[in-house]
């Protein structure tokens, strides 16, 4: 009998360390839908599920092509959309359709798949079948918008010029519970982001500010190169913080880039410190006035405090701006997102 009960303790104390071991597993993994994405140039992902109980109901008006997508699949992605994962892939020519960089991403959020597919039916110049699953192909501008949904709560879209990308995401999909699947961008930085991150990025993230080769923020060219590769995350530690690592080629290369962004910090610092007083000024000013640059090795790190509002006045239309605003941007934010331009 006592051998039988300490048989039973120990299957049980097995059982729970492979519970306990999974849960840690999941709990360390990345996202599931920037698990789903191809291999890219860089990753951006934000879960907007935090955001849901502060932000304000504010009446909007639509722009018709997005009024006309949220009638006909009940869709409305200020409402619905959890969870945003996109890649950036880098064109060999940036003068072509889709410019200097094609998108591919995964949208998480309440989907009504009858209606969502029906849509697609209608607007659709073609369609495939890979792997049992439908692949719409849309028109627009000269490119080809392939949209499909993978699950009940997810829908996948890429712009790239190839079937490539978003047959990879289906692929990906089948091993989805694997927790750390996922491209190599991915296995080699995630580890690095730090917990509660409600958003990130990494790899080539600039790509999409870049001019002629340089990166240029609020107006100002930065001293780096479009394809720097970085680690950007917005997450929580005691208050909100920003965080953006360069990873410089060389330690030297570190140092230089260290001081030449100081430099630049004390200039905007300078500059910003006549603006008048508005909700956009002040926290630009506050954000300029708590930044940090250190240099530690191959990387550079710029922290900064963002005021605890500031995510919940940019989505509810920044400083005051009206629902008109708010509701036109949400009909032709994303390129790549049915019922916008794609």
């Amino acid at each position: 009998m006592l051998k039988r009960t300490r048989r039973t303790l120990w299957i049980v104390a097995a059982v729970l360390l492979v519970l306990a071991a999974a849960i840690y597993l999941r709990f360390k993994a990345p996202p599931e839908a920037a698990r789903l994405l191809p291999e890219s140039d860089g990753i951006v992902y934000v879960n907007l599920r935090p955001l849901r109980a502060v932000l304000k109901k504010k009446p909007v008006v639509r722009a018709p092509e997005y009024q006309t997508f949220v009638d006909a699949t009940g869709i409305d992605w200020e409402r619905d959309l959890d969870e945003v994962a996109v890649s950036l892939h880098r064109m060999s020519n940036p003068n072509g359709p889709n410019g200097p960089v094609a998108y591919s991403m995964v949208l998480e959020g309440k989907v009504d798949g009858k209606r969502l597919a029906s849509y697609l039916d209608a607007h659709s110049a073609g369609k495939e079948n890979y792997d049992g699953q439908t692949v719409y192909s849309l028109p627009s501008e000269g490119r080809t918008v392939r949209v499909v949904q993978i699950g009940y709560d997810m829908i996948a879209i890429s712009n790239a010029p190839s079937t490539e990308q978003i047959h990879s995401i289906l692929d990906r999909h089948r091993s989805a519970a694997l927790p750390f699947s996922g491209s190599t961008l991915l296995a080699e930085h995630y580890s690095e982001m730090p917990l509660l991150s409600v958003a990130w990025g990494m790899g080539q993230i600039g790509l999409p500010f870049s001019e002629s080769g340089k990166l240029r923020i609020l107006g100002m060219d930065l001293p780096l190169a479009a394809d720097t590769t970085f680690l950007a995350s917005v997450h929580w530690a005691g208050s909100l913080k920003l965080r953006v690592v360069e990873i410089a080629p060389t330690e030297a290369a570190a140092i230089s880039q260290a001081n030449n962004l100081n430099l630049l910090l004390n200039l905007a610092q300078g500059a910003t410190a006549g603006l008048a007083d508005s909700p956009a000024n002040n926290t630009l000013k506050e954000v300029l006035r708590t930044t940090q640059i250190t240099q530690h090795r191959d990387r550079v790190t710029a922290d900064a405090t963002l005021p605890q509002n500031l995510p919940v006045e940019l989505l509810n239309g920044g400083d005051g701006g009206d629902g008109a605003n708010s509701g036109a941007a949400s009909g032709s934010g994303s390129e790549a997102t049915p019922g916008a331009k794609p």
